[in-house]
């Protein structure tokens, strides 16, 4: 068993693919109209065939998805984390292309994170591997 696809809730499904693909560098792979929202689903251009990120909108009312993201949010949560090569480097070329971090990049057990908004609802973590 592996991970497919998993979701992102977002506020604004393009907003999302132009900062995950503009700024981040993931690469859209399916975009595809889905009962007024669409399936869209963005990937690392080092594993174009590998796990598929989700940019899903948080606005299905039936579900209490924005709530969930807020609260999340609201905490300090970060929704999911990304694995970077380096992350002082990372921070570096992201806060330099705008993105607002929350936290610097900070070293603990060995393990080096920082964390940023992603301007569409959510806190992304980024950790060295």
């Amino acid at each position: 068993m592996r991970i497919n696809v998993t979701s992102l809730l977002v506020e604004d499904q393009q907003k999302a693919l132009d900062f995950y693909t503009g700024i981040l560098g993931f690469v859209k792979k399916v975009d595809i109209p889905a009962g007024g929202a669409r399936w869209l689903t963005v990937v690392s251009p080092d594993a174009p065939d590998g796990t598929e990120l989700l940019l899903e909108p948080n606005s299905n009312p039936a579900v209490p998805a924005r709530e969930w993201q807020k609260a999340l949010y609201d905490a300090g949560i970060p929704a999911t984390s990304f694995a970077v090569d380096d992350v002082v480097a990372e921070h570096a070329r992201l806060s330099a292309l705008g993105v607002q971090f929350v936290t610097e990049p900070a070293t603990h057990e060995g393990v080096t994170t920082a964390i940023f908004d992603d301007n569409c609802g959510n806190l992304i973590m980024i950790v060295a591997t």
